[in-house]
């Protein structure tokens, strides 16, 4: 007899089938006995009358594992309107030895750090896997969304020679006696890869060696970055992003929808046009001093509410970041070069994507290097391409779990990360 999921019961009612999971919750009654068996599709109960299963079931332990062959009866009380009756349950490990915490509550009670210690187990309540099953469906729904526009998936590498990709602090790694980096970031090699494809993309780890300990970071975390070519300004970037988003958001919707509804789930409307403010118009509606050269947290919360309140939109571009505070190969704007062909995307009051136009002229770039004292050998292997006649070009990244985290609500970004690494954690 096949195996069937949870969720597949609800055709097959007056069937005898065989479901197999974890031991969810035991209700031990005095006439009858209730099992809960979880598997990846939900919950299923298994009504318990036969003195000698009752016995097996008073012996089990949550979260031991157990094959359960049963007739399907309805009953409109039972997860999903029907429950097994009549069954045998049969052990398929040893008896498990039960979590520091129960995973049949509607919440998880433990504290964050007690459920990242035990990550493996945390993971298996429906909020938290909920969360990741969101997750996967997003990127599912980035790729497909790119996918059907042209753009060819590549992958580059994790370890790099140099440390110059960012600002940010790097991860150092001994490379068969010779020094060498995680990556920050793919951004120099997809934007190679325009001059091979185009249009591509990349889902990707990327490690950041920043000692921040806050709610918002992590030192790995998934991006999702994209970059095309043939572009005339960081507008046409803006409209590929606004289309990815609404793909995301709908595939989640598609794939994900129980797990949306566990966690409650709100999910946004993407503006066929996203509102968008000049950063010299964002400092002023958010009420910071003119002379700010990037935006706080504060601010963001600001403009985020005022995106909110003005145009009904919970997502807001911030466009024309000072070029003193954009990377070396961000195009500025041509009639102010002081300001970027640069933007943030705002995600209710929180950045979640950086992106803009690049430099696509090798003597641009060497003369923006030039212009911030920076040498030119450390980037002589990115440059080169840019020798070999590279189009007008941009794009994004997207941070997965940052993205997650404010479409569950989440409190803390951990919270809808598997097996987060950051300042104080690399186990489990």
């Amino acid at each position: 007899m096949q195996r069937i999921l949870s969720a597949q019961l609800t055709t097959r009612v007056g069937e005898t089938v065989r479901v197999a999971g974890w031991v969810h919750r035991r209700r031990l009654l005095k006439s009858v006995a209730f099992l809960i068996v979880r598997d990846a599709a939900g919950l299923t109960q298994v009504v318990v009358t036969d003195p000698a299963v009752r016995g097996q079931v008073e012996a089990l332990t949550e979260e031991s594992t157990v094959e359960v062959v049963g007739t399907v009866t309805a009953n409109a009380t039972a997860p999903a309107g029907v429950e097994l009756t009549a069954p045998t349950v049969r052990l398929l490990g040893a008896p498990a030895e039960p979590p520091p915490f129960d995973l049949y509550r509607p919440a998880l009670t433990a504290s964050l750090p007690t459920q990242l210690d035990h990550a493996p187990v945390a993971l298996r309540h429906p909020t938290r896997s909920g969360a990741l099953r969101i997750s996967a469906a997003a990127v599912a729904g980035f790729r497909a969304a790119l996918d059907a526009d042209g753009f060819v998936e590549v992958h580059t590498p994790k370890v790099v020679s140099s440390s110059t990709e960012s600002g940010a602090n790097v991860f150092a790694l001994d490379w068969f006696g010779r020094p060498a980096y995680l990556a920050q970031s793919p951004q120099f090699y997809k934007q190679l890869m325009v001059g091979v494809f185009e249009r591509v993309y990349e889902v990707g780890p990327v490690f950041r060696a920043e000692p921040h300990d806050t709610a918002r970071h992590l030192a790995q975390y998934t991006s999702l970055d994209v970059e095309l070519g043939f572009v005339a300004d960081h507008r046409e970037v803006m409209a590929v992003l606004r289309d990815v988003l609404a793909g995301m958001l709908s595939t989640v919707a598609d794939r994900a929808g129980a797990a949306v509804a566990t966690l409650g789930v709100d999910l946004p409307v993407v503006p066929a046009r996203i509102p968008q403010l000049h950063f010299t118009e964002a400092l002023k509606v958010a009420g910071a001093p003119a002379y700010e050269p990037d935006l706080a947290p504060a601010h963001e919360r600001a403009l985020g509410e005022w995106a909110r309140r003005e145009h009904g939109s919970d997502f807001l571009f911030v466009t024309g970041y000072p070029m003193a505070k954009r990377p070396f190969y961000t195009h500025p704007d041509p009639d102010r070069p002081g300001y970027s062909n640069g933007f943030d995307l705002l995600f209710r009051g929180l950045e979640l994507v950086t992106g803009g136009q690049r430099l696509h002229r090798h003597a641009d770039y060497l003369a923006a290097l030039a212009e911030r004292g920076e040498p030119v050998e450390p980037y002589a292997g990115y440059l080169d391409a840019f020798r070999h006649g590279m189009p007008p070009h941009g794009g994004f990244a997207i941070g997965l779990e940052r993205f997650v985290s404010r479409l569950t609500g989440a409190a803390n970004v951990r919270e809808v990360t598997a097996f987060p690494r950051d300042l104080h954690r690399l186990t489990p």
